[in-house]
């Protein structure tokens, strides 16, 4: 008798703001095959961000295809399939064709800042805050919701009559995948909409009527690891199980296992968000922090308290696409090293507004202390340096709210691959920087709920025992000069805010 093959592989769909990319991984943890596509950005006017859904869509399957291909693997040892992705980003399409009313608004969009300014006139933010833990900022997906609902021809009846459905890209993908059977979220996504009330875990009518949202608009909202449907006939070589999704933070929370009060990591993309677990206290921030939803398994919620960049590796971009000083982001590391310091120069990344802990929406980008004998050296330094810097002013409002500065920060993303970056990470934070030996963790977030609700992985426990650190880098900066670069990084942003 053949024994059956077992079912010992997840596919993660991790949906970013930059590229759609799947990974197949197997028991391990390890990466077997991965398959990636870059998303063209769209930016119709200054300050808007803006995603074609059906590139999302189109590239997101391609790309699992893809990885499932050239795995190798037989398709009966592929469990399932997690997804995670860009949070806040906001769709809206037409329920009986599945097709979106207009381009995805991104997270970075600032478009709504207006309407946000007036809410927090009218003394909403108390509210927001009080039940959601989000500040009233264009970030978050409410008001990009109600700004297509009275900015697209139609969109507001349609939606009164039920004939819309709202979805990040989480959501968006689910339909798609399941042939337009199941208009479902998870719990961190849901929390990342500001119509989410976290402490009672539904959405809230009076935030729906606050934002002039229908709740028809909104999908199911569920457990991180669970039953979400299983895929359309004919998408893939067999009908695969979805039994996992999460916003590309928390998924990198459970990807980097810090499943323990206390622990945190940060994750270094198009943006850089730092997350440290509160457990079951939802602390709320008297320092511009947010207060989310960590993971939500079994229906017990896991909180954390968050800290967002919106720019990190989107400033390493800028200086290949926008100014051409590289030709390629991995030069930067490079680059670094061929001067001893940045010469004074400082690069505040406010191309979209300041987030946590200013969050100033109307804030732009600067460059302050250059001179004649400035070089590309020292602005490629200055671009990473102001990743560290402002990583510094998260964990100083998180010991400001009374908690205790993490002893590691867990690192991942494509900027923690830089060595340089890592290291002067530890420096200014002094404390030890762990990278983790699969840097991946947003898809392998996403793939241990899936294999949690597949019976791939028996528990956190066993996920948590699996992770190990590639490298440790400890402080090795002298206190005076670490406080003489801070003190430089904050005259900066005060000139800017000024």
């Amino acid at each position: 008798m053949i024994a059956p093959v077992p079912a010992d592989h997840i596919l993660a769909i991790d949906q970013g703001t930059t590229s759609s990319r799947a990974i197949l991984f197997d028991r391990e943890g390890g990466t077997v095959s991965i398959a990636q596509r870059e998303l063209k950005q769209h930016y119709p006017q200054r300050g808007w961000v803006e995603h074609d859904a059906q590139d999302i869509w189109t590239d997101s399957l391609a790309v699992a295809r893809e990885a499932l291909g050239r795995s190798g693997v037989d398709p009966a040892r592929v469990a399932g399939i997690g997804i995670t992705n860009q949070r806040e980003t906001t769709l809206l399409w037409d329920r009986r064709t599945g097709e979106p009313i207009h381009r995805a608004i991104v997270w970075q969009d600032r478009r709504t800042a207006d309407m946000c300014d007036q809410l927090k006139a009218d003394g909403a933010e108390a509210e927001v805050r009080a039940k959601t833990g989000l500040l009233l900022d264009p970030y978050f997906s409410a008001t990009k919701i109600a700004w297509l609902l009275d900015n697209v021809a139609g969109a507001r009846a349609a939606a009164n009559r039920g004939e819309i459905a709202f979805g990040t890209v989480d959501s968006f993908l689910l339909w798609r995948l399941t042939g337009g059977t199941v208009h479902a979220t998870d719990a961190t996504n849901a929390s990342r909409t500001s119509l989410f009330d976290i402490h009672n875990q539904r959405w809230d009518p009076d935030l729906c009527r606050l934002f002039d949202v229908p709740e028809s608009l909104l999908p199911d909202v569920r457990d991180n690891s669970g039953d979400f449907g299983i895929t359309e006939l004919g998408l893939f070589d067999r009908q695969l199980a979805i039994g996992g999704m999460a916003g590309d933070q928390q998924a990198a929370l459970v990807g980097q296992a810090c499943f323990e009060p206390g622990m945190a990591k940060a994750t270094y993309g198009t943006g850089c968000f730092l997350l440290l677990n509160t457990g079951a206290e939802a602390v709320h921030s008297r320092s511009g922090l947010l207060t989310t939803i960590g993971y939500r398994l079994s229906g017990k919620v896991s909180f954390a308290i968050e800290g967002s960049i919106f720019i990190a590796g989107a400033a390493v971009k800028w200086l290949r696409d926008g100014l051409g000083v590289i030709a390629d982001a991995a030069q930067t590391s490079g680059l670094a090293t061929q001067v001893p310091d940045s010469h004074g120069v400082y690069l505040v990344p406010a191309f979209v507004g300041l987030g946590a802990p200013h969050w100033d929406a109307q804030a732009r980008g600067a460059i302050f202390g250059l001179t004649l004998d400035s070089t590309s050296a020292h602005l490629a330094r200055a671009a990473l340096e102001a990743v560290a810097y402002q990583t510094h002013d998260l964990i100083g409002a998180m010991v400001a709210d009374g908690g205790a500065a993490p002893a590691a920060l867990r690192v991942d993303g494509g900027m923690a691959a830089n060595d340089w970056l890592c290291q002067f990470l530890a420096d200014m934070l002094a404390i030890r920087v762990q990278r983790p030996r699969n840097v991946e963790t947003t898809a392998l977030g996403a793939a241990y709920l899936a294999g949690l609700a597949t019976g791939v992985w028996s528990g956190t426990s066993e996920i948590a025992r699996s992770w190990a650190a590639q490298n440790e880098f400890e402080a090795k900066m002298q206190c005076g000069q670490r406080r003489q670069l801070l003190d430089g990084w904050q005259d900066a942003v005060r000139r800017l805010k000024a």
